[in-house]
């Protein structure tokens, strides 16, 4: 069996840059791509298997045609989206609906919790995580005056940082930042302020109705459980679980030398964002894997031995 590299989907964005070019060596399109859908079996950016046995079959085929490679899991479409993003400007503020409110109001798509691992980021740089409305009736009057600055809640932010976006929340990634994204595979959005630029001569649309239906009120913070490294995954502790909820379980690991992966989940997602590993198994074939490059280890591999140097994001679906 063999380890699934990815080939990415890249997307350029009124915000976008250069850095996926400039930090992961990719050969984007432009100089204003946003997005790097790195796993992705979502119609709106479908990436395909960029090598091996499956090479160039689309991510949903092998969902729908060889469910044993994800542990036989149920459901109707492949649950996770992993994206790196580069807001080389501000992102607009928004706002994700949950499944319910999605499934009748969006032709049936997931709903999109989502959390950041911050990449990169400038220094001084800020995030927008949550507002200041202590009822939904303050929150229509400040969005409907404009009292923006009085409204969201901006917080500091550094490399390594780690933020948890339930449904619900308002919330925007600022200029200068790099995030590497894990989510439910939905691309549902709801922007509710744009800072007044212009697309084409035109300001983007705005989603203020379907905002007000989904936005929390009052903002509760997600508690995030941050440095437990007993997960169960790993055998000696180098992963440590950022966050885990009913939808999907996300990892840091560190790699220096030689570790074993005793995987205990359907299947995983890889991202390696530094340095450079090989991955060998007894019923896995060899991997070469060097900064940049996004993988799914099937629920076939068994246990695995990393060897190198390098830090690592995995995620898999909740338990």
């Amino acid at each position: 069996m063999e380890i699934l590299k990815m080939a990415p989907v890249f997307k350029e964005t009124i915000w976008g840059g250069t850095r996926l070019r400039t930090q992961f060596g990719y050969d984007i399109p432009g100089d204003h791509v946003g997005e790097c859908w790195a796993v992705s079996a979502h119609p709106d950016g479908e990436g395909v298997i960029a090598e091996g046995k499956y090479k160039g079959v689309r991510l949903s085929d092998l969902w729908k045609e060889h469910r044993e490679l994800f542990g036989n899991m149920e459901g109707d479409r492949f649950p996770l989206l992993t994206k790196i993003i580069d807001a080389n400007d501000d992102l607009s503020i928004q706002v994700h609906p949950d499944d319910a409110y999605a499934a009748v109001h969006e032709n049936g798509s997931l709903g999109k919790m989502e959390c950041w691992y911050v990449l990169d980021c400038e220094e001084g740089a800020t995030i927008i995580v949550g507002h200041n409305a202590r009822s939904r009736e303050e929150l229509e009057d400040m969005i409907h005056q404009g009292r923006w600055k009085e409204l969201i809640r901006e917080v500091p932010i550094h490399k390594g940082d780690f933020f948890q976006i339930n449904p619900g929340t308002v919330h925007a990634i600022k200029a200068g930042t790099l995030i590497l994204e894990s989510q439910q595979s939905s691309d549902v959005t709801y922007r509710l302020y744009d800072y007044d630029r212009l697309q084409n001569g035109s300001p983007r649309p705005l989603h203020i109705k379907q905002s007000l239906d989904v936005i929390e009120v009052p903002f509760v913070p997600a508690v995030i459980a941050a440095g437990d490294k007993n997960s169960g995954t790993a055998e000696d502790g180098w992963m440590e679980m950022l966050y885990s909820c009913k939808y999907y379980t996300v990892w840091k690991a560190e790699l220096s030398g030689e570790e074993i992966l005793e995987e205990d989940v359907p299947f995983m997602i890889g991202s390696l964002l530094e340095g450079e590993i090989d991955i060998t198994g007894d019923s896995i074939s060899d991997t070469h894997l060097v900064k940049g490059e996004h993988f799914i280890i099937p629920s076939v591999a068994g246990r695995l031995h990393f060897r190198g140097a390098g830090m690592l994001i995995f995620s898999a679906p909740g338990r």
